[in-house]
């Protein structure tokens, strides 16, 4: 399949490419290193040899998130934003961004989004799990009061917030000892992520913010599949859940939340998806470079769906949600980057093919 769009791929600056080398063995660090750091060589050819038209380009985790002093993380994310534009530049028909935010600082963080967006003309936001403070005790999640402000901003900006996994802190990490295996994608990523989400979920954030569209990756990190046990738990008992949000949790899983098919490459469990959520919000995603474009896209071209909904997961939902179709104005720097490098034909080819 031809024309798909994938937008949980990662790419590291020299000043967070260390974080990523706990998630590689010894002897597979250089592959991975020399991914990280590429963008417009093997990534590209990849691209080319099995049919990803566009990627939403990420930088990798925990990154900003684990910066504990909050002006060093907003410097951070501002500089990773810049270098990202400067890429995105290069080869706008090929690359578009999520920025990295640092949450530490709310007020900063919507700032920071809004710089983004309007001025250097991406697409959305993507933050790595909770964030670290030197002041706190626990770790930041963003279902606090204090976020609030930052998530009115990003509904104004109407542009969608992927919420990426982390570990959890080793402090917090007690159920994984002695069994460090299932930290990382195995499991640790997928249960720290869905707690999250459901936090957000169950404080009444999208009846405050109905607008709000949030990403999970990897199938929806198991939420799917656990939405009726979550709303019918012990149906005859008189107390149920007790949360603030009015209604039930998957009404706003169904109605806020996407998800994508990166790092979880399984027909049997996009056809679960597909019947909890429904196609309209599945999308095409690889997880590169911590796994393979090949084999994301081998698989998906493959998997036992519909023309329909492939067309659906692999390029067109993406072209809603990010507004790929109608929003194809670019800001200056994309616009010389885009006839520097490929001219008008190649822009129509991205951005203004209909599904």
């Amino acid at each position: 399949m031809q024309n798909k769009i994938a937008l949980e791929e990662h790419f590291a600056t020299e000043e967070s490419l260390g974080d990523s080398a706990l998630f590689a063995p010894e002897a597979d660090w250089p592959e991975l290193r020399s991914r990280l750091l590429d963008i417009h060589e093997k990534r590209l050819r990849e691209m080319d040899k099995h049919g990803i038209e566009l990627m939403l380009l990420s930088l990798n985790a925990p990154a900003v998130q684990a910066i504990m002093d909050p002006a060093d993380a907003s410097d951070t994310a501002r500089r990773a934003n810049d270098f990202l534009a400067e890429q995105i530049a290069r080869r706008p028909t090929r690359f578009q961004g999520l920025a990295a935010i640092a949450m530490q600082n709310p007020d900063g963080a919507a700032q920071e989004a809004r710089r983004c967006v309007l001025e250097l003309g991406f697409r959305g936001v993507l933050v790595n799990g909770f964030s670290d403070t030197a002041d706190s005790a626990k770790p930041l999640y963003y279902d606090a009061p204090a976020f609030r402000l930052f998530w009115a901003e990003l509904e104004r900006l109407d542009v969608p917030f992927y919420l990426h996994p982390r570990n959890p802190r080793p402090q917090d990490a007690g159920i994984y000892e002695g069994h460090p295996w299932l930290l990382g994608p195995t499991w640790a990523f997928g249960q720290e992520t869905a707690v999250h989400a459901l936090r957000l979920m169950g404080t009444g954030l999208f009846d405050e913010h109905p607008r709000l569209q949030i990403i999970l990756g990897h199938m929806g990190e198991g939420l799917p599949y656990s939405l009726w046990r979550i709303d019918n738990r012990n149906k005859w008992m008189s107390r149920q859940n007790q949360y603030q949000a009015k209604r039930k949790i998957a009404d706003y899983f169904r109605e806020n939340f996407h998800i994508t098919t990166s790092g979880n490459f399984r027909t049997q469990t996009l056809i679960d998806a597909m019947l909890e959520i429904g196609a309209d919000r599945i999308l095409f995603s690889a997880d590169w470079p911590f796994e393979n474009i090949d084999h994301a896209a081998d698989w998906f071209d493959n998997a036992s769906i519909s023309e329909g909904d492939r067309q659906k997961i692999g390029y067109g939902n993406a072209r809603k949600l990010f507004k790929l179709d109608s929003n194809t104005k670019l800001n200056s720097r994309q616009r010389s980057g885009d006839s520097n490098q490929y001219g008008r034909n190649d822009h129509d080819r991205c951005c203004d093919r209909r599904s």
